[in-house]
């Protein structure tokens, strides 16, 4: 089947909602592992922790340091016909996207009505102010900050994580929607595939002689947006930023020349080194925007395996998953899964595509 002939429906599979994660479990490494041979289809069940005993010496793992923004704002309207005043204001929603230049980022603003270019938001009794300056592609608001001191901080203190639509408890802790080696802040979502991973979990796994390559893709929340065309070639993906340095690129490079598998944690690590490799599957240190879109058909010039976590119904994600291990092997995955209640999406367990249960 080629990609002029796949539809969006082509990748439906039924999830029943109680299957849908609401709370990371107490222990990241805990969760459990469904491992799926790529190229047989077979199944294997685990548990995330003895990921381990599949990894061998001279492997790479990838992994994607961003750092979750506490990136949703509560805050109010402050009445025109008072400077100053917040008092009485309609209540604002702001999820940050990305920053533009300086104290202007684009953000989702709800309710948009409330939101016209002038508009001044008080956030945390005046802690933070901001004013509309313009509505840009898909409603989106720029929007100019106002505060003393340093922007993160102040954003750690009245933020709250930007959980995915589908999760509707409240997270107790903020630091489990973001992995133990997140460094640089810029994500509007989680690479979630790495939340299973420990501090200690990671030091044995380099003790073993396996490499830990960190590459940087800050998630946009275009991640969660639908696929909403039925031929799945008229989707246009969205725009996110990366980085590779000269230490990961030759991590990487060396790991494919001695035979190595180059093994990524999540699907945004898989885009960032497809994005960044020529056409020989080399690295060298780069930076920019990837559009990159992977549906079958797609012929890999880095990766190996993938280790992730299991995605929505009709994602393009799913799709990137059915490029490596063939659609049916996905979907007949998945429906392993569901018939053994595993648990879905960002606070879910985890999937090892691999070419090896040995």
């Amino acid at each position: 089947m080629t990609g002029a002939e796949m539809k969006t429906s082509d990748f439906y599979f039924d999830l029943p909602k109680e299957l849908i994660a609401q709370d990371p479990l107490k222990d990241r490494s805990a969760s459990r592992l469904l491992m799926v041979d790529k190229n047989t289809g077979e199944i294997k069940h685990e548990v995330f922790r003895n990921i381990i005993d599949y990894l061998h010496p001279g492997d790479c793992l990838v992994l994607n340091n961003t750092k979750v923004l506490p990136a949703r704002l509560m805050g109010v309207k402050e009445n025109s016909g008072c400077a100053g005043s917040s008092s009485g204001g309609a209540s604002i929603e702001v999820l940050l996207l990305k920053r533009r230049e300086g104290n202007i980022w684009e953000t989702l603003v709800k309710p948009g009505k409330k939101a016209k270019p002038g508009t001044r938001i008080s956030f945390g009794d005046g802690l933070l102010k901001a004013e509309v300056t313009d509505i840009v592609e898909e409603g989106n608001r720029l929007i100019r900050f106002e505060y003393e001191g340093i922007f993160e901080e102040v954003l750690d203190k009245l933020g709250e994580m930007p959980l995915p639509p589908y999760i509707t408890h409240k997270l107790q802790d903020k630091n489990r929607y973001q992995t133990v080696y997140a460094k640089y802040d810029g994500s509007a979502a989680a690479p979630t595939a790495g939340l299973h991973f420990t501090k200690e979990l990671l030091d044995r796994i380099e003790e073993k002689g396996i490499k830990l390559a960190y590459v940087t893709l800050h998630v946009g929340l275009g991640t969660f947006r639908p696929v909403k065309a039925e031929n799945i070639l008229e989707h246009h993906m969205h725009s996110e930023y990366y980085q590779i340095s000269q230490e990961a690129a030759d991590m990487i490079n060396d790991t494919k020349k001695s035979g190595g598998r180059v093994i990524c944690v999540g699907t945004t690590s898989c885009r960032t080194v497809e994005s960044a490799a020529d056409k020989d599957g080399l690295l060298k240190e780069c930076c920019g925007n990837t559009e990159i879109f992977i549906y079958p058909g797609y012929q890999f010039k880095v990766l190996d395996c993938l280790i992730t976590n299991f995605h929505l119904p009709e994602s393009t994600l799913v799709m990137l998953v059915s490029a490596l291990a063939g659609r049916e092997h996905v979907l007949s995955a998945y429906e392993e899964a569901i018939k053994e209640k595993y648990r879905f999406f960002s606070f879910g367990d985890a999937c090892f595509f691999t070419d090896s249960f040995l």
